[in-house]
């Protein structure tokens, strides 16, 4: 379970990602919205802490940043404001829950782990994953691009709805290996560009838009073009 911890007060941040951790969670802390956004954009998270007032880019505004590249990404925001407005604000920006400042560890631990179970229900309830004319049968594993079956290994097909999954987010080959492969990242090895390279051959050659893009130095990502 990976976590993004966007907090500017230092004693804070330190505090809440010590308590993840203890509880097993990897946390990725970012001190201001500016590096919040950039780590969103870098790799796919579990669940988003938010502040809301933080430098650059605002808690709200963030939320909305990631509401709209990321709608199934739990978002949870912590302040100081605890007025109605101020949380009508946060819902309004996609929020999924709200805790005022000060609060108790424990109480954050359990309102995340409610959020992280309610959307790994909510996404294992949607049967297919599309992508312009792609389509991935969460239940019968089938794969079809424009209507033709695609027949992929259990590998392929893992490495596909990763991807799927994470659409519009560069995916790194750590985070592949660590999601799919379930290791740890061997630097010398090439695998993971081996399978993408056979996704490639069986999704996109044939086909338009292409949907499987390389970051060079970043990964991988899905997109339309």
């Amino acid at each position: 379970m990976k976590i993004l911890l966007v907090e500017d007060e230092p004693k804070l941040a330190a505090f809440v990602k010590k308590g993840f951790e203890n509880e097993g969670y990897e946390i990725d802390l970012a001190y201001d919205g500016q590096m919040g956004r950039a780590f969103f954009q870098r790799q796919p998270y579990d669940l988003a802490v938010l502040d809301v007032n933080l430098p650059y880019i605002n808690g709200f505004e963030l939320c909305r940043i990631i509401r709209a590249e990321q709608p199934q990404l739990p978002v949870l925001l912590l302040t100081a404001l605890d007025s109605l407005d101020d949380k009508v604000t946060g819902f309004e920006a996609g929020a999924d829950d709200y805790l005022a400042k000060p609060f108790a560890f424990k109480e954050l631990l359990l309102r995340a782990r409610a959020l992280t179970k309610r959307a790994a229900a909510t996404e294992s309830g949607r049967q297919v994953l599309r992508m312009a004319d792609l389509e991935l049968n969460l239940d019968s594993k089938i794969v079809t691009r424009a209507g033709q079956r695609i027949d992929l290994t259990t590998r392929e097909y893992a490495l596909l709805e990763h991807l799927l999954l994470n659409r519009g987010k560069i995916i790194s080959r750590v985070d592949i290996a660590e999601r799919v492969w379930e290791l740890d990242f061997d630097t010398s090895t090439n695998v993971i560009d081996v399978y993408v390279s056979y996704l490639r051959k069986k999704l996109d050659r044939d086909f338009t838009p292409k949907l499987i893009h390389t970051v060079v130095g970043m990964g991988y990502v899905m997109r339309e073009g």
